[in-house]
């Protein structure tokens, strides 16, 4: 089984990215792979592409992948949090858990809500 690996998108704090590299998770920003300003599906399909699971405080996500199962696309996985529900590093406290006790296998067409 696979690790999962962080992609976080432009509307989460490149913050967390960092602290989850720091903290020995595979993990990366929308800056980080030079994907600012990529429309919200176009994240989802770099995400797909590249295998990683994306992080986001974007609602947006939950939409298109309910809209991607109805048309038989695979994801690699959703991690949703509202960006006023949990600090900066209780994101990342949660993020490493989740990368603990999931593979990447377990977070394909999922959403996970922190």
């Amino acid at each position: 089984m696979g690790k999962i690996r962080i992609y976080t998108d432009e509307s989460v704090s490149v913050a967390i990215a960092e602290g989850l590299k720091r903290r020995g998770v595979d993990a990366f920003s929308a800056r980080d792979a030079g994907n600012l300003g990529l429309t919200d599906e176009e994240q989802l399909v770099y995400a797909d592409k590249e295998k990683v699971t994306i992080f986001t405080h974007d609602t947006d996500f939950l939409q298109i992948a309910v809209r991607w199962v109805d048309e038989g696309k695979t994801h690699q996985g959703i991690i949703y949090c509202h960006q006023k529900r949990y600090s900066v590093g209780e994101c990342i406290r949660k993020l490493r858990m989740l990368t603990a006790v999931l593979s990447s296998e377990d977070m394909v067409d999922h959403i996970e809500f922190l």
